[in-house]
C-alpha cells in the first residue's frame, strides 16, 4: 500500500530540502564559514526562527540525511542476503555509500577544510553506533548490550573515514573489513 503524504507534510519537507540545498549552494560557492544563517534562510525564503525549527545548528544544515544513513545502515545488516556475513553487508554497504550515492568531493573537501564541519560530521556519523549494534546483536541472537556486536558497528563506522580518504577504497574496505572478519590476524 502506497502512503500519502498529506500537504502540511509536504511543505514542511520542501522547506527543510530547500534549507539544505541553500545551504550547501552558499556554503560550497563562499565556504563555511563566510555564511550567515540568515543568508540561508533567506535564500531559502523563511526566517532565522523557521530554520532553527528544521535545523538544530549550522552545522546541521549539511547533514540533513541522517535518518536516512542510520536506516540503511541498519537495513545492511538485517535485510543482507542469506550466506552473507554482517561484515560482509557491512563492507559493501561502505563501500556503495562511499562511491555510488556518497558525498561528491567538493563536498567532502567542504567538510574537511572547516575544523567544526569535519568535527561535527564524524560526531554525526558515530551516532549510529547504538542502532547499528543493536541490529547486529539482533542478527546474531546476542543481548542488546553484547560488547562484541558494540564494537563491530563502531570500528565498521569509523572505517568509513579511512575508506573515503582512501586513493583505493575498494582495497581499503577489502583490508579493513578482512580484519574484523578474521580478527585482526598479528603476523
Amino acid at each position: 500500500m502506497t502512503e500519502v503524504i498529506g500537504r502540511r507534510e509536504r511543505k514542511k519537507a520542501q522547506t527543510r530540502q530547500a534549507l539544505a540545498d541553500a545551504a550547501l549552494e552558499l556554503f560550497l560557492a563562499r565556504g563555511y564559514d563566510e555564511v550567515g544563517v540568515k543568508e540561508v534562510a533567506d535564500a531559502a525564503d523563511v526566517s532565522v526562527t523557521t530554520l532553527f525549527k528544521y535545523f538544530p545548528s549550522k552545522e546541521a544544515l549539511l547533514f540533513d540525511q541522517d535518518d536516512d544513513i542510520e536506516a540503511a545502515l541498519v537495513l545492511a545488516v538485517r535485510g543482507r542476503p542469506p550466506g552473507f556475513s554482517i561484515v560482509d553487508a557491512l563492507r559493501e554497504h561502505m563501500l556503495r555509500d562511499s562511491a555510488d550515492g556518497g558525498p561528491s568531493a567538493e563536498f567532502i573537501g567542504l567538510i574537511e577544510s572547516t575544523p567544526v564541519l569535519r568535527d561535527y560530521a564524524r560526531r554525526m556519523w558515530m551516532r549510529h553506533e547504538t542502532a547499528l549494534a543493536k541490529a547486529i546483536a539482533a542478527e546474531m541472537e546476542a543481548p542488546e548490550d553484547d560488547v562484541s556486536c558494540a564494537s563491530l558497528a563502531r570500528f565498521a563506522l569509523a572505517s568509513r573515514e579511512l575508506i573515503v580518504a582512501n586513493e583505493n577504497p575498494r582495497k581499503a574496505a577489502e583490508e579493513i573489513f578482512g580484519n574484523l572478519g578474521r580478527g585482526w590476524r598479528v603476523k
